[in-house]
């Protein structure tokens, strides 16, 4: 049935072909049969409208060599030097992707019209030779040719492709100059340009001086405060739409809830995703992308896994979001599975693919199935290995306490070593205590980031896990005589609409006295179930009990008692750190998960722990 079916779709095809091939002809074939009562100007309106359907019926199927046919028609019958004919020409080469015909129609034009300009310089920006396209604008200007609201916003498009900012300042001069800055079109281009080039200020500026605007405008502005990471400003922006009453398009609804995923702001998130249903938008693949990415970063595993079962169309983006999403939850074991059910469905894995079952592989130790992964991209589905993918096989030797041979596969790789690569090194020796490649990756890392005192402050622990005090005060002093900078530790937690951060030793929350005190009750009964802060993690030289003293007050267990003064009950109480969760929060949470019964997910710098009952996802491997 599917090889008739395939028979009969290449015979319909073939036929379009025929019937398009032959519309000139047959036109010409008529017109020779009117040859005698039909004479002049009148047989050439008979023919020209048949030629120009066929260019534009060419056009939109896409058949190049059925265009070139019926160009000939044109060039037998003598109008190839009509305006409205030849610019029909070029846009039908513009469509089939064969933009050196489209130029050398415009080439040989005698007389040009403002319609065969913006045609050959809207192929060469769909065509990506944006430098072409300028070189055609100014030529324009040179002939004295005129302008218009659509020339301006697509030479722009054409600089917002090569980030090309002077260029975007001069046009935005000039479409002052002729007064086509008020042209929707020609505003929501130059904001687009603005945005990409990271201007938002500017942006902003253009936005706000435009009398209309459209969704186009709304949206562009939106996904320009994302691609700059101006998460919060993102959501401002698309608070500030709604109240407006433009209508929700699919593009708004995606930049927002890839806002929403950065910030990991669940509350946000559920919000939008409530308008992606009310809007029917839940059905569009690339929304759908973004709410399974959102719910992943926000912990929120199942719901994300719910999103991807119920979309219709798949591509590899969500197939990507998903595997990814397990693989940040430490649901290494689904992101696998997913891996090979992805392939199954007809998908090929891609190099965002390999990054995630890679991470999965690091989050539980697996190096064999690490390995197996790395040589199955090259062999399987030639791909290369970039940077990411070798920062991975790293990591995944680290974790397993194969410094050595992590360090080894850092200086044979073709690529430079990033500073992440060599801080996965003497993170890991920290854990296996390798004080050796320790000292060559920090050496590493004090000139890749001399501004970084999380590098000393690692040595210095690694030194002092080791009882070598002295090496202790020397990596210290190296610290306070250099400009660098360490990075506090602190953790954030939403309640309602707002986010409270706190610090270790916190002084400055309005309720911090409250939770001091309801985080001592809480330790008691821990402690009675066996729970002990485990001060090896606190590398002060100092006494045993102020160690204790240093451990009590993190910032992840501040935040974890605020939630759970705050939240209502049973509902899970959601943690962000900037830094790795230390040994002793973890044990800390995992007995505070069982004495309260409640679900705590901390989100640290590398991945999601969720803790249940007294466990955590992670099985002691992080």
């Amino acid at each position: 049935m599917k090889a008739l079916q395939r028979y009969n779709f290449f015979n319909l095809c073939n036929a379009r072909r025929r019937n398009l091939s032959s519309v000139a002809d047959a036109t010409l074939h008529k017109s020779d049969d009117e040859e005698h009562s039909v004479k002049g100007e009148s047989k050439n309106s008979i023919i020209l409208p048949y030629l120009h359907r066929a260019v534009q019926e060419c056009a939109k199927q896409k058949t190049a060599m059925n265009g070139k046919s019926v160009h000939t028609q044109i060039i037998k019958c003598g109008y190839e030097a009509d305006i409205l004919t030849t610019n029909m020409l070029m846009n039908m080469y513009a469509k089939c992707g064969i933009v050196d015909f489209a130029r050398k129609v415009f080439d040989e034009m005698s007389q040009r019209s403002l319609v065969s300009w913006n045609t050959l310089m809207g192929s060469c920006i769909q065509s990506r030779d944006e430098d072409e396209a300028l070189r055609l604008f100014v030529r324009m200007q040179r002939e004295g040719s005129q302008v218009s609201g659509f020339t301006v916003s697509g030479v722009l498009c054409a600089c917002a492709a090569k980030f090309a900012v002077l260029e975007s300042k001069q046009l935005h001069g000039f479409a002052i100059k002729v007064s086509a800055e008020s042209n929707v079109f020609v505003s929501t281009a130059l904001l687009d340009v603005y945005a990409k080039c990271g201007l938002m200020k500017d942006a902003f500026r253009v936005f706000d001086s435009m009398n209309e605007r459209n969704e186009v405008t709304w949206s562009s502005m939106v996904a320009g405060y994302v691609q700059n990471e101006l998460y919060e400003e993102a959501i401002m922006f698309f608070h500030r739409l709604q109240k407006s009453g433009i209508e929700h398009n699919q593009f708004i609804l995606s930049s927002v809830i890839s806002a929403c995923a950065a910030m990991a702001a669940l509350l946000e998130g559920n919000e939008t995703h409530a308008i992606v249903w009310k809007t029917g938008f839940g059905a569009n693949v690339y929304v759908a992308s973004s709410l399974v990415d959102l719910y992943a970063r926000c912990g929120s595993v199942d719901e994300a896994y719910i999103v991807f079962s119920n979309a219709e169309v798949k591509n590899d983006v969500i197939w990507n979001s998903m595997i990814s999403g397990f693989a940040r939850n430490a649901r290494s074991l689904d992101s696998m599975t997913l891996f090979e059910k992805m392939q199954l469905a007809g998908f090929f894995p891609n190099e965002r693919t390999y990054v995630s079952v890679l991470s999965a592989c690091s989050h539980m130790g697996l190096v064999d199935k690490g390995r197996i992964y790395f040589d199955k991209m090259k062999k399987e589905h030639n791909l290369s290995p970039n940077l990411y993918h070798y920062s991975c096989m790293v990591d995944i030797l680290g974790r397993k306490g194969l410094v050595e041979e992590a360090k080894d596969l850092i200086e044979t790789m073709p690529f430079a070593a990033t500073a992440s690569m060599w801080g996965s090194v003497l993170a890991s020796c920290r854990v296996c205590g390798n004080v050796e490649v320790a000292e060559i990756a920090a050496k590493h890392l004090f000139e890749l980031e001399p501004n970084n005192a999380g590098n000393h402050v690692l040595l210095s622990n690694i030194y002092a896990s080791k009882k070598r005090w002295g090496d202790v005060a020397s990596t210290r002093k190296l610290l306070k005589d250099s400009e660098a900078k360490k990075e506090r530790g602190k953790s954030w937690i939403q309640i309602k609409d707002k986010v409270h951060t706190f610090m270790v030793g916190e002084r400055n929350h309005p309720s911090i006295t409250e939770v001091y005190s309801r985080l001592d009750e809480l330790l008691v009964g821990m402690e009675k179930l066996g729970y002990k802060g485990e001060t090896e993690h606190d590398l002060h030289d100092v006494e045993v009990s102020r160690k204790h003293e240093f451990l009590r007050h993190h910032s992840e267990k501040l935040a974890f008692t605020y939630g759970l003064m705050c939240l209502p009950l049973n509902a899970p109480i959601r943690i962000m750190k900037n830094l790795r969760i230390c040994g002793d929060c973890h044990s800390f949470m995992k007995f505070a998960s069982k004495v309260t019964r409640r679900e705590i997910i901390v989100r640290d710098v590398n991945r999601f722990h969720h803790f249940t009952n007294g466990s955590c996802s992670c099985g002691e491997f992080w």
